[in-house]
């Protein structure tokens, strides 16, 4: 099972812009399929085709259809977003444990109600769980496009069999000690003659505090550049002045 097998359904949903705003926020997230159910807005809609950017792919494949039953009929599991807890015999969890509940080989489905009143009762029927997001208990109700970039990263934790690693192109190598000792016996040396390093008897301690500085910061060699460049134009600057 990957996350192909996830699809996420919109029921009733009443503008094409946050149609559009799903879209795009779900294939962040590697996950295609979008099914529409009853859609108030015209469709196709051009507004959730611009406010989608680049995942008009995803709106012109997603699929419409005129009752949520018939939009889960081919899904072995349906998980139903709420921002609140209903009076009905279903088991509500966290989405922290949605991924407790996906097991192998299984069609899933994750439903979202209409933007200004959720699922009701009644569309709740076909779903095996009713999912909510921790939130301020005082100001539970979270945006459609939000809500569904949470379930997607969530989904996209659990299916991602392996440590991302993001690789720094970033070409200057870290400075040589030899480099940054160089640099900083630049700066004491103008500090003294500007008489910084005073009174005498604290001027150890204020040297090791700027070595300290300097040698914990990771200075590439272009940096430790930069940094002589920037004093030495000072320096010049206050001799002119």
């Amino acid at each position: 099972m990957s996350i192909k097998n996830v699809h996420f359904i919109l029921a009733r949903p009443q503008m094409g812009e946050n149609i559009g705003s799903v879209a795009r926020a779900i294939k962040n997230f590697n996950i295609t399929k979008l099914r529409i159910v009853n859609p108030k807005c015209n469709w196709p809609n051009q507004k959730a085709i611009a406010i989608s950017v680049g995942a008009k792919d995803i709106l012109r494949v997603s699929k419409i259809y005129n009752s949520i039953e018939e939009a889960v009929a081919d899904l072995d599991v349906v998980f139903a977003s709420t921002s609140r807890i209903r009076k009905v015999n279903k088991k509500v969890i966290s989405i922290l444990e949605l991924k407790k509940k996906i097991t192998n080989k299984q069609e899933i489905g994750i439903l979202f109600g209409p933007e200004n009143s959720g699922l009701s009762n009644d569309e709740i029927n076909c779903a095996d769980y009713l999912v909510k997001i921790p939130t301020n208990y005082k100001f539970s109700s979270i945006n459609l496009s939000h809500c569904a970039i949470l379930f997607s990263f969530e989904l996209f934790k659990f299916f991602s069999n392996k440590n991302v690693a993001f690789i720094n192109t970033y070409k200057s190598s870290l400075a040589k000690k030899s480099q940054i000792n160089k640099f900083i016996n630049f700066i004491i040396q103008e500090l003294d003659k500007r008489g910084f390093l005073q009174p005498n008897h604290k001027r150890k301690s204020m040297i090791r505090n700027i070595n300290n500085i300097f040698h914990r910061m990771n200075l590439s060699e272009q940096e430790i550049r930069i940094l002589l460049g920037i004093f030495a134009t000072l320096n010049d600057f206050n001799k002119k002045s």
